[in-house]
């Protein structure tokens, strides 16, 4: 296994730990910037946002330099970004220093990815390229939990300065690790932008904004949900985010294995259990242990769908992987920012934290439609993907 794959990983791993860690804590900042929770939950969908805004901005920016070095470049700006969430003292600095540390995300992963692929033999490339997701994949099982618990015994900034720690780290691994491809050739976008005419292209990616968005809407607010509701304490929090890791990781394993067997079973599956666990949800919330287990299944569920919309994209857009695989992380923050609006906007309005399940799952019911609409136009053509 090249070290630079894992490498990869690590940059992964604190990347999705800083994007997903500030839903533990959003009781925290918003008590300590004395905002209410809605409008801290905007501080995940300005992220989500200058994820979706940076990724093909920065693709089109760093087109012409080397991989490698703009794969360093990025990582400096995400170092730079959470010294600046732990120094903010207001929630606009919060909120702009959110959205510099999301720059580099959407293009990390998207060139990240191409990288992963050239360190290994053909037969081994979707291999690798998982190997560097899962990095993301254990942001949630360990970063996210133990960064909640960090950041609620020594302040929620404590847990930014840690990041920021595992950033640099990632940078130096990255330095030292990353081979210099002499032969590489720039990335002309004008060439690429030609494959973005495929209809079922834009199916696959508002597939990908629904599904975030029915995840958000209730992950953003599952803190809050777990304290106010389920009557769970913070510590009990961190064990719970520990759990949904668990179930994101079981479901990811599980959803690649059925996405390799037929796509569109895999996806439409996915967005009905989406859609009857966020539901259930909002009924089991109320009891700790039907609470736990049904997060649990959630999550597999949210999960699973990831395999099956990564290939379903690259699928419709062959002929410019790299600008499908930004546009994809793109949509997927559009659809978090979605989510977390939604979420917030049901708060906002009284409905209650128990309707948040319920508006995540007519999201998800939402993505399920457009995915039938998406597989009806496909008329069951290309199950057999190979990634």
């Amino acid at each position: 296994m090249p070290v630079a794959l894992l490498a990869l990983a690590l940059s992964a791993f604190a990347i999705g730990t800083t994007e997903f860690v500030i839903m533990g804590l959003l009781p925290e900042v918003a008590g300590d910037l004395q905002v209410t929770i809605p409008s801290a939950g905007w501080l995940i969908s300005g992220y989500a946002l200058g994820v979706a805004i940076g990724a093909p901005i920065m693709a089109l920016l760093t087109a012409k330099l080397p991989r490698k070095r703009t794969l360093i470049l990025l990582m400096i700006i995400f170092i730079i970004g959470n010294v600046l969430c732990a120094l903010a003292y207001t929630y606009n600095l919060l909120m702009l220093a959110r959205v510099v540390t999301a720059l580099c995300h959407g293009a990390f992963f998207g060139i990240g990815a191409v990288v992963a692929a050239s360190l290994v033999a053909p037969g081994k490339q979707a291999s690798a390229v998982a190997l560097m997701f899962t990095g993301l994949t254990l942001a949630n099982v360990l970063g996210v939990p133990l960064g909640t618990w960090f950041g609620q015994m020594f302040g929620w900034r404590a847990t930014f300065w840690g990041v920021a720690i595992i950033g640099i780290f990632a940078f130096i691994a990255l330095m030292v690790s990353l081979p210099t491809n002499k032969e590489e050739k720039p990335v002309h976008l004008a060439s690429e932008i030609s494959a973005l005419a495929n209809g079922k292209l834009w199916l696959s990616l508002l597939m990908t904004v629904f599904f975030a968005a029915a995840m958000f809407a209730l992950f953003s607010y599952i803190a809050p949900l777990l304290l106010q509701v389920t009557g769970i304490s913070d510590r009990g929090v961190s064990w719970t985010l520990f759990l949904i890791g668990a179930g994101l990781t079981v479901g990811n394993i599980l959803g690649g294995k059925l996405a390799d067997w037929k796509v569109s079973f895999s996806l439409i599956l996915s967005f009905v259990l989406i859609a009857v666990f966020s539901l259930l949800f909002s009924w089991t919330s109320h009891a700790l242990w039907l609470a736990e287990i049904t997060l649990f299944l959630w999550a597999m569920a949210t999960f699973a769908t990831v395999p099956g919309l990564q290939i379903n994209v690259v699928r419709h857009g062959k002929d410019a992987p790299n600008l499908v695989s930004t546009l994809n992380i793109s949509a997927f923050n559009v659809g978090n920012a979605l989510g977390a609006w939604v979420g917030g906007a049901v708060i906002e309005k009284g409905y209650g934290l128990t309707s948040v399940p319920v508006a995540a799952a007519a999201l998800a019911a939402v993505g399920l439609v457009i995915c039938l609409i998406t597989f009806r136009k496909a008329g069951g053509q290309g199950e057999a993907v190979n990634a």
